[in-house]
This record gives structure tokens, C-alpha cells and sequence, in this order.
């Protein structure tokens, strides 16, 4: 079935890295206004906001409850080990836990924020050797960690930015349902409206406190204590936008693995692998493309953008493919806020020193994320 024509893009309408930065220093949106992306745009992230209240609460469950756990058997069945839930898990009728995990993985290898610059302090050093010496009592614990030292506190790392990406969808999914709420009474009527909400959310979130603790027997034990000082904005969400949004990791299928192609870089920062350059195609995996998260979203979808996508080239036979267009809008339309909340001078600086600073903040910005794909921010 062809492509309908109002759904190509000429090259033209592809905006440049010049036209992204002049559009950020303006306050514009980088999302073209039209009804049809408001309806995409909330209706994905409604969506959204409700896998990730799923997402939410099990990475939590799984840092709290399954810590250190050798074999984590039941770690997606948020403690009922039910035979219903079990055999609803075995049919696969259940949400991809798998696409968080990924997500999760994503931030703990590239490592960005003061959360990673925390797992080198000493005070974290001194607190998972506590932990460590208490976990010691289990047999397979007790064997394995003299063997390979580094084996538990990377499990305890693994655990933290678990629990810290646990808080983070937390929020995030608050915001988008009440994103929803709001254009449904006619608060948000535009993408900028859009982008101005997350922005005020974000805001009102910056400062937010991450800790994490863990009960040990009868003892608690802080893995990322009040006074490490890590903050939601700072510390989680600037570096969840780099990993997931902007670097990702390389997708099976995508690039070659051989080392002597040379086609992955051997600096993770030049990664471009993220949600904002991934292809619209549904091979069903974690990563690049994000194809579970698609199913997921595709088992919450609102109505009014099931019909839209009905309507729209193949219908249900390229539903996936469709989602994963409209979730990348509306993640432009994140980083948009993201971006517009964290400008060095807010926008509002005087001083010949402080509009470069903000300028420059506005042409590093587009350099990257023109590499994305931009193609879906005219239609």
C-alpha cells in the first residue's frame, strides 16, 4: 500500500543543525505546530506514562526486594508468585520489563552524572563494604567475591541506578498523565504548550532528592545516602537523556560488531544510538529501535490515536512502526524542555558574555541532535 503523500518529507523541510539552534534561542519548538502532532504527542506519551508506572514500580521492587539476589528467578513479578501470574508471564502476556532493563544498563555503562561520580567516592566504597561483609554469610556470595572482588559492588552499582531510574520514571510518569489531564481540559492546546508543561515539570522536580537504602536483616544500610547530595534533574534525568535519548548502544543488525569493520566508535561519548536516531523498524528488540517498549505502548494506546493511526497508511500493519515515529516526536519534544530548562543564562542574559554562553549551549545542543531523526519534525 503506498505511502500517503502528505506523510513525505522533502529534504527541505529537514531542519538543519542551524535551523534547530536558531529555533532553541528563539524559544520555538523544535516539533512543527499542527493538531494532528498535539493528538500524537500527548496521546503517546498518556501511553507512555502508563508503561512507565509499570516500569517504575518494578525496578524499584527489584532494587529493594531482589538485591543481591543470585538468581532473581521471579525479579519481574513484583512478589506475586502466583500460578496465574507466573503462567501469564510464561504466555508472554505481561509488560517488557526487558526495555527498562536496557534503559538501565544504558546509563550504568556510560556512566554520566554526579550518580556515577558518586560510585568512586570513598564514602561509597565504605558503605558497600558494609553491605558486602553482611552479604558475605550467604555460601555462593560468600565464594564468589574473593574470587572476583569487583563482582558485588558492580551488582550494587547495578542496584542503585536500578532504584535511581526507578524515581525517575516515577515522576515522568506523573507529568504525562497530567500532561493528558491538561489537554483534555484545554490547558495544553499546542506543542508549545507541550513543551512549556514537561519544561514546568521538570523544573518543579530539578531539586528532588535520589537516595536508596537497603534492609539487611534487621539493619539498614544506605546505598546512595542524603548526604551524597544527588539530585532528580542533575544527577538522573541530564544523564538519561544522554544515554537512552542520545547514545544508546549498538543495535544487533544496525552496525557491525567485527572489530576491524570499525564501525562502532571506541568513544562512548560519539555514540549515536539512541531513541532519537533509531529507525522505525519493529525487530522487536530492547534497544535500538525500541521495539518492546512499541508493544507495550501499543497494549495502553488511547483511543483517539488508535483511529488516527487507522486512518493512516497501513492500519494496524505498521501500528509499531507508527508508534515509534510519534514517540520520537514527542522525545524531540523532552529534549526540547529539557534543554529550555538548563540554558546557563535561561534565555534572559544581558551581558555580551552570558548570550554566548547561552548560544553556545543552543549550538552544541543542535550539532547533536540534527544527527537524530529530524525527518519526523515536519509532518
Amino acid at each position: 500500500m503506498p505511502i500517503i503523500p502528505s506523510e513525505l518529507v522533502s529534504f527541505s523541510e529537514v531542519p538543519s543543525a542551524l535551523d534547530l539552534k536558531a529555533k532553541l534561542l528563539a524559544n520555538q519548538t523544535l516539533l512543527a505546530e499542527s493538531e494532528t502532532h498535539v493528538i500524537e504527542v500527548v496521546d503517546v506519551l498518556k501511553s507512555y506514562g502508563e508503561v512507565l508506572d509499570a516500569y517504575s514500580k518494578n525496578l524499584i521492587y527489584q532494587a529493594e526486594s531482589q538485591f543481591l539476589v543470585p538468581f532473581p528467578l521471579f525479579k519481574y513479578l513484583n512478589g506475586d508468585k502466583s500460578f496465574a501470574k507466573i503462567w501469564q508471564h510464561l504466555c508472554h502476556d505481561r509488560i517488557n520489563f526487558e526495555y527498562a532493563e536496557y534503559c538501565m544498563k544504558a546509563m550504568l555503562w556510560h556512566g554520566t552524572g554526579g550518580m556515577d561520580a558518586y560510585f568512586d567516592s570513598d564514602a561509597f566504597i565504605e558503605n558497600i563494604a558494609a553491605i558486602i561483609e553482611v552479604k558475605r554469610r550467604d555460601p555462593l556470595l560468600g565464594l564468589l567475591h574473593p574470587l572476583f572482588p569487583q563482582f558485588l559492588p558492580e551488582l550494587i552499582r547495578t542496584a542503585a541506578t536500578t532504584h535511581a531510574l526507578g524515581q525517575f520514571w516515577r515522576v515522568m510518569s506523573d507529568l504525562f498523565i497530567d500532561l493528558a489531564d491538561a489537554e483534555a481540559d484545554k490547558r495544553v492546546c499546542s506543542i508549545l504548550d507541550v513543551v512549556d508543561f514537561i519544561k514546568a515539570g521538570l523544573v518543579a522536580a530539578a531539586g528532588n532528592p535520589i537516595s536508596y537504602g537497603v534492609e539487611i536483616g534487621n539493619k539498614h544500610f544506605w546505598v546512595l545516602p542524603p548526604e551524597a547530595g544527588l539530585t532528580f534533574l542533575a544527577d538522573v534525568a541530564v544523564p538519561y537523556v544522554e544515554a537512552v535519548f542520545l547514545r544508546g548502544t549498538p543495535f544487533l543488525g544496525t552496525v557491525s560488531f567485527n572489530a576491524q569493520a570499525q564501525q562502532i566508535s571506541p568513544d562512548q561519548a560519539q555514540f549515536c544510538y539512541g531513541a532519537l536516531y533509531a529507525d522505525p523498524l519493529p525487530t522487536m528488540g530492547a534497544g535500538i529501535p525500541p521495539s518492546l517498549l512499541m508493544q507495550d505502548m501499543y497494549r495502553h494506546l488511547p483511543k483517539r490515536l488508535d483511529l488516527l493511526y487507522q486512518n493512516r497508511t497501513r492500519g494496524e500493519g505498521d501500528v509499531r512502526v507508527k508508534i515509534c515515529r510519534s514517540f520520537q516526536k514527542s522525545m524531540f519534544c523532552v529534549t526540547n524542555a529539557a534543554i529550555a530548562g538548563t540554558f546557563p543564562h535561561g534565555l534572559a542574559g544581558t551581558t555580551a558574555d552570558q548570550l554566548a554562553a547561552d548560544e553556545a549551549y543552543a549550538e552544541a545542543w543542535a550539532k547533536r541532535l540534527s544527527q537524530g531523526r529530524t525527518d519526523c519534525l515536519a509532518v
